[in-house]
C-alpha cells in the first residue's frame, strides 16, 4: 500500500463511526459520483484489516476454526482500538446506509434493483415470521410431487439432447441438464429442511437419491446447512461461505495464489471445494450424527463404484465424461453462484456473534436475485431466497406468496437484484479479504502484484446490468 499522500487525488477519509482522535464524528454524507466507480477500480484500503481464517480453499484447516476462534474474537476487540486514517483515492464504503440517496448510488454501482436500509434493532426475526400469512407453511403433496416430475422430465430431456447434438451443440445441452440436475438438489434441500412431506421417512429417502447424481452425501449436507441458516453472515460460526482472513491470506505465497485463484475466476466453482472438505469427513459430526452420515457416504460411494462403470461401460470414458461430468459442473456453477449471490455484498457485513442479529442477517443479509425463467422453473425458485432464510420450513413452490406478502410489509428492508454483469463483477473482483469496518477489501489492494487474475476479470468482465 502506498504511504498517505503518495496517490494522485489522495484524500484523507476517517470512518463514519471514529474520528482519528477515537471520538465519534458526524455520518458521512453520500458519495460523489466520482467516488462510487464501479468494481474496475482500484480503491485502496481504508482500514487495518482484521486477521482472521478464510474458508474455501484454506478450509483444508476447518478445524482450526474450532481451536483459535476465541483468539480470534479477542483479536477483533483488540484491533477495533487499533483503527487509523489511511488516504483513499476512489472510497466506496458501504456506510451509512440511512439515506435513500446513497442506498441507490450503491445499488446502481453494485448491480443491484434495491438496496435495503437498515432494519431496526427492536425488530426480531419472530415478528417477521408472524407477519407471514400461514398458508405459505402448508405443505402440498401434489406440488411438492409436481416438482419431482419436473427435475426428472427435464434431467431426462437433457441426456437426450446431449446423445443428439452435434459437437457444437453440446455446451446448451449441458447448461440444460446442469441447471435441470440443480433442481434435484432443490427438492433434497426441501427434504432436508422438513418441507417436502409429511412422512419424515420419505424425505430422507427422496432427499438422498436426489442427491446421488450430484454425489453429494445428504444427511452430512443437511448438518452443516441447518448451522448455516442458524448462524447466517455470522464470523465462525456460518457454514457456507466466509470472506477470506487476511492472515490466512498472508500465511503463504503459494496459499495466496490459490485464494485469488479460487475466489477470482474460480469462483462459480469453488463450491466443489466446500462439497470435498465439509462432508466426508467424520470427524467434523457430532457423535450422534455420525451414523446417519456413514448411511449417506455409504449411498454416495455406492453409486459412484456402480454407477459410474455402467456408464463407462456403456458409452466410454468420453461418454462419462459428456454425460455426468460436464452436467455436474454445470450443477457446482449454479451452487456457488446461488450462494454467492444470496449472501455476499460489499454492504453485507459478517458480524461476531456478540453483535448478530438474527433478524438483520436473515431479513437485511439476504439478497433476492431474479433469473431467467427458465433457470427459475428448473432450480424451482431457490432464488427467491429471503423468505426461505426467514424460515426454511417454506416449501419452494410457496417462495414466491412468501416474498410478496415480506415486499408489502418489510419491503424497503429488502435487497433485491437481478442476475446480470456488473453484479458477478462486483462479487468476484470486490467481495474478498474480511475487514471489520468495510466488510471487504481486494485481493488487488492487498497483493497487487499478484492479483493479475482480478485485473483480468475487471478487464474481460462487462461492466453493464
Amino acid at each position: 500500500m502506498a504511504p498517505v499522500g503518495s496517490l494522485n487525488q489522495a484524500t484523507a477519509y476517517e470512518s463514519p463511526a471514529h474520528s482519528s482522535t477515537g471520538t465519534r464524528s458526524e455520518p458521512r454524507a453520500p458519495p460523489t459520483a466520482w467516488e462510487l466507480t464501479g468494481p474496475h477500480q482500484n480503491p485502496v484500503r481504508i482500514q487495518r484489516l482484521a486477521a482472521h481464517f478464510s474458508l474455501g480453499i484454506s478450509s483444508l484447516k476447518w478445524d482450526d476454526i474450532l481451536q483459535k476462534g476465541v483468539k480470534r474474537r479477542r483479536f477483533l476487540k483488540a484491533n477495533r482500538r487499533t483503527r487509523f486514517v489511511q488516504a483513499v483515492a476512489v472510497p466506496v464504503s458501504p456506510f451509512p446506509l440511512d439515506t435513500a440517496e446513497y442506498r441507490e448510488q450503491l445499488a446502481e454501482t453494485y448491480g443491484f434493483k434495491q438496496i435495503g436500509e437498515p432494519l431496526p434493532d427492536n425488530v426480531t426475526l419472530r415478528d417477521v415470521i408472524e407477519s407471514l400469512p400461514k398458508e405459505v407453511f402448508e405443505i402440498d403433496d401434489v406440488k411438492s410431487w409436481k416438482s419431482v416430475l419436473i427435475s426428472v422430465t427435464s434431467y431426462a430431456l437433457g441426456l437426450y439432447m446431449i446423445s443428439k447434438a452435434p459437437w457444437y451443440l453440446l455446451p446448451l445441452a449441458w447448461a440444460w441438464t446442469g441447471t435441470a440436475v440443480t433442481g434435484f438438489f432443490v427438492i433434497g434441500h426441501d427434504c432436508a429442511h422438513k418441507s417436502f412431506s409429511r412422512n419424515k421417512l420419505v424425505e430422507d429417502i427422496v432427499g438422498t437419491l436426489a442427491f446421488l447424481p450430484l454425489i453429494y452425501p445428504y444427511e452430512p449436507w443437511r448438518f452443516k446447512h441447518d448451522r448455516h441458516h442458524a448462524k447466517t453472515n455470522m464470523l465462525f460460526e456460518d457454514t457456507a461461505w466466509h470472506p477470506v482472513w487476511e492472515e490466512e491470506f498472508n500465511s503463504s505465497r503459494a496459499l495466496r495464489k490459490a485464494i485469488i485463484f479460487g475466489y477470482g475466476p474460480f469462483r462459480p466453482w469453488m463450491s466443489i471445494a466446500h462439497w470435498l472438505i465439509l462432508h466426508f469427513d467424520l470427524k467434523k459430526f457430532r457423535p450422534n450424527e455420525v451414523n446417519r452420515v456413514k448411511i449417506s457416504l455409504a449411498c454416495v460411494f455406492a453409486f459412484m463404484f456402480i454407477g459410474w462403470p455402467l456408464i463407462i461401460y456403456k458409452t466410454g470414458i468420453i461418454g462419462w465424461i459428456k454425460f455426468w461430468l460436464m452436467p455436474w459442473l454445470g450443477y457446482h456453477f449454479w451452487m456457488s453462484t446461488f450462494t454467492m449471490v444470496h449472501h455476499t455484498a460489499p454492504h453485507i457485513p459478517f458480524k461476531n456473534s456478540d453483535e448478530w442479529n438474527a433478524a438483520q442477517a436473515q431479513l437485511n443479509g439476504t439478497v433476492h436475485c431474479d433469473y431467467p425463467c427458465w433457470i427459475e422453473i428448473l432450480c424451482h425458485d431457490i432464488n427467491v431466497h429471503i423468505p426461505h432464510h426467514i424460515s426454511p420450513r417454506i416449501p419452494s413452490y410457496n417462495l414466491r406468496a412468501a416474498h410478496k406478502s415480506i415486499q408489502k410489509t418489510w419491503g424497503k428492508y429488502l435487497n433485491e437484484a437481478m442476475w446480470n454483469w456488473r453484479l458477478m463483477k462486483t462479487i468476484m473482483t470486490m467481495c474478498h479479504v474480511y475487514d471489520e469496518e468495510n466488510n471487504y477489501v481486494a485481493f488487488d489492494q492487498l497483493a497487487p502484484e499478484e492479483s493479475q487474475p482480478i485485473g483480468f476479470l475487471k478487464k474481460v468482465m462487462p461492466d453493464y446490468a
